[in-house]
């Protein structure tokens, strides 16, 4: 059989059971559902494929709120980061050759899925510069800022010293204001954990407040690790980075793939959004965000949402599942939730004032879809209060083809809300219906 008959069969043929039995607000919250599991040897399968925009079509923006184009044309856009002078960066980036992952018919198949979700082009590797002189909303000038990265993601500005989390390492570059590129070249600080696997790729970071302290989250290796416990030293947690010196350590652990972070303004605490595990079933397990503790266990790969064990895993390690705390608030099964942003005096108008703004980056493994959305979740007194609320939704069309998929989000000068859409290769821009 032709391999690529043989594809589309076992696309069709994959998950075509399986399916939710709670819809996704059972799983999101501060007390989510969480029923028995459900696994197969073969995952459920149900990703949109990507489609892209159609000339003049935009997501569709909450009661009160309207969105535009901040700028197009752009290549795989995922993460972003506001500049002191309101300039804004994007990394175009994709997955890095990672010849290890993948291997066999399970990843064959996941290659396949990857690929029809808009994610098998090379990466860019470069870091895109927009800058809106005039304050119309749009974007008019665009300049590669760094370029030759391998495959760039998180950003932190310290002073004059840029931070750029590659796949592998994060690399140091001199920074002055207003300066549209950057050619001189980087300097590794401290290397993260990459290598011939390097399953979840994307490393972000943020910095302390007194800019002393790097934070960077790293993905685990593997669904539940099934490559090995020994492939995730250093993986599926957060780890603290001296900005001088480089020396790292791991501040919080058993965190399946944390992406977005955030300094919550009201108690200063590093808030993260975690995608958990997949193929135990449509409701399982809720992704979530939470406050990271220093020296905290969150489960992953032997319990997940707390203490539940995951009974794939071998050996059992009771010890470490006695010790896992269960996350602040879940936010859906298999949503992708990635980035991760909070109000620190926008001007978007009530009720998408005071609290977290989260990209759902929508589901691969769960059928119906879900996530594929921008969403606001409430805070009062420094935690969730109250049930999440849509902010941008109609990225998938009605015959289930992504038209984009949000990821990365972060806030601009002016107060609006920008958002990285990688297959649409966009930024949106949110602000209130009446500025």
């Amino acid at each position: 059989m032709r391999a690529p008959l043989l594809a589309l069969l076992l696309l069709s043929l994959v998950g075509c059971k399986e399916e939710a039995s709670l819809p996704v607000g059972a799983g999101t919250g501060p007390n989510p559902q969480l029923p028995a599991p459900r696994s197969s040897w073969i995952p459920t399968v149900n990703i949109a494929p990507a489609r892209g925009w159609p000339e003049g079509a935009a997501p569709s923006p909450a009661e009160g709120l309207r969105v535009q184009a901040f700028a197009a044309g752009l290549d795989h856009p995922r993460w972003l980061h506001v500049l002191p002078n309101g300039d804004v960066l994007v990394a175009e980036t994709n997955a890095p050759p990672k010849p290890e992952d993948g291997k066999g018919i399970r990843g064959w198949v996941m290659g396949l899925v990857m690929k029809r979700a808009g994610a098998g082009v090379p990466s860019a590797n470069r870091i895109t510069l927009l800058r809106d002189a005039d304050g119309d909303g749009v974007a008019e000038t665009r300049s590669v800022f760094l370029e030759g990265l391998n495959s760039p993601f998180g950003m932190a500005l310290v002073g004059e010293s840029l931070f750029v989390a590659n796949a592998d390492a994060v690399v140091r570059f001199p920074y002055r204001s207003g300066e549209t590129r950057i050619t001189t070249p980087g300097e590794t600080l401290a290397p993260l954990p990459g290598g011939p696997i390097n399953h979840h790729w994307t490393k972000n970071i943020v910095a302390s407040a007194d800019g002393t302290k790097l934070y960077a989250s790293i993905g685990s290796n593997s669904n539940v690790a099934e490559n090995g416990i020994e492939a995730e030293t250093d993986r599926a947690a957060i780890l603290e980075i001296d900005a001088s010196t480089g020396q790292r350590r791991v501040f919080a652990s058993g965190l399946r793939n944390p992406v977005g972070m955030a300094w919550e303004p009201r108690t200063g605490l590093l808030w993260a959004a975690v995608n958990e595990r997949d193929e135990i079933g449509s409701d399982l397990v809720p992704d979530y965000m939470t406050s990271v503790k220093d020296g905290a266990f969150y489960g992953w790969p032997y319990s997940y949402y707390g203490q539940h064990v995951d009974e794939r895993v071998q050996p059992q390690r009771p010890d470490l599942v006695a010790r896992a705390i269960a996350p602040d608030y879940a936010l859906g099964p298999h949503t992708a939730s990635l980035g991760l942003t909070f109000d620190q005096g926008s001007r978007l108008p009530a009720p998408f004032q005071g609290g977290a703004f989260i990209g759902q980056h929508g589901s691969w493994n769960r059928r119906p879809p879900s996530g594929y959305k921008v969403i606001f979740v409430p805070f009062a007194d420094g935690k969730p209060n109250g049930a999440p609320v849509d902010v941008l939704t109609g990225f998938l069309d009605g015959d289930g083809h992504a038209l984009g998929r949000p990821v990365g989000v972060a806030f601009d000068h002016a107060g609006a809300l920008l958002v990285a859409d990688d297959v649409g290769n966009r930024i949106w821009r949110v602000s209130g219906a009446n500025r």
